[in-house]
């Protein structure tokens, strides 16, 4: 492949775009964008436009392309992933505008939805586009034998869908897509804050909240210290200074939570008896950002009865499984052209 090499795998996520050439990853950067409003015109891309979220003037604004995993603003999900390869192609100065690529989509994706995904790749520059469902470049990132005779079950938690997919034989044998992931937890946070605390807080500092004290459980046995929260009191606008505990964070996110688990439930009951007679034997994989969440994974093998392991390097999973999947575009048949 060599350094001429001009194939690369994105992960387009709801909260990060992750893009990976020659195995290793080059871009991973939130996807978001910035753009001039007048002009509709790029002003900014990943990392920039995020440290100008939320901090505009009406010249500006800022756009995430994604909702709930799929396309929700076209132009600028094409924006952004041109923005993104240009970066890459900065880098990298062999880079030429044709590329072949291997894009990852959710599972519950419909034909429109695939299409736009198709199209703006495209019209971003791949010359020859695939396709890779989440739960599938999951469970490849995770090390498993995709093609094997034996039953998987993959618990993909991102920010705007969680994916609960069982794999057996190169196919995905069930799967359930919800739209309750990474993005619903820090909506319940900002909701918390307010209601409880009668604090503003934005999307930024409700994501460091749940990175710092974000828990499925109000008992763990490794206590994370209190997040100290700074914000305008609703009322009167004064600055107030909060601090917060990862048990009245694990019980604001709780309704959240017991969807998942719901849904979990709910794949393992349509699974057919040998596959789930191989969950059981090898538990259930969980990956996403959502998997980082403290304690979820022994709130759900403590509910469900069956071990549940998190991914080495949850936050990658999926972008690394599509990263394999480009290597094995001729092995792969389940990959969509």
């Amino acid at each position: 492949m060599g350094l001429f090499s001009q194939d690369i795998a994105i992960d387009l996520g709801t909260a990060n775009t992750i893009i990976i050439h020659n195995n290793k990853i080059v871009i991973d950067e939130p996807s978001i964008v910035a753009l001039d409003t007048k002009t509709n015109k790029l002003i900014a891309v990943g990392d920039q436009a995020r440290e100008m979220h939320g901090k505009v003037h009406e010249g500006i604004r800022t756009v995430r392309p994604l909702s709930d995993g799929v396309i929700g603003d076209f132009a600028a999900a094409e924006l952004m992933m041109r923005g993104l390869i240009k970066k890459l192609s900065s880098k990298n100065r062999w880079f030429s505008n044709s590329l072949k690529m291997v894009v990852c989509i959710p599972s519950g994706s419909t034909e429109v939805e695939i299409r736009a995904v198709r199209d703006s790749s495209e019209h971003a520059g791949g010359r020859e586009v695939y396709m890779i469902y989440e739960p599938m470049a999951a469970a490849l990132g995770i090390g498993l034998d995709v093609l094997a005779p034996e039953g998987n079950m993959i618990v993909d938690i991102g920010g705007g869908t969680t994916e609960i997919a069982v794999i057996s034989l190169g196919g995905i044998v069930s799967n359930k897509s919800i739209r309750i992931a990474g993005d619903e937890l820090t909506e319940d946070i900002i909701e918390h804050m307010r209601r409880v605390h009668n604090v503003k807080v934005g999307e930024r500092t409700a994501e460091l909240i749940k990175i710092n004290v974000g828990s499925a459980l109000t008992e763990l046995d490794e206590e994370p210290e209190d997040y100290i929260v700074h914000g305008p009191n609703q009322m009167t606008s004064m600055p107030m200074e909060v601090p917060v505990t990862y048990q009245e964070i694990s019980k604001s996110i709780e309704k959240s939570i017991s969807k998942i688990e719901a849904a979990v439930l709910n794949a393992l009951e349509q699974t057919p008896p040998e596959l789930y007679a191989d969950i059981v034997k090898n538990g259930i994989y969980l990956s996403g950002g959502g998997a980082l969440l403290r304690g979820l994974d022994k709130r759900l093998s403590d509910k469900i009865g069956i071990k549940f392991h998190v991914a080495d390097d949850p936050l990658h999973c999926v972008a690394k499984g599509t990263g394999i999947a480009l290597k094995n575009i001729k092995h792969f048949k389940f990959l969509k052209r």
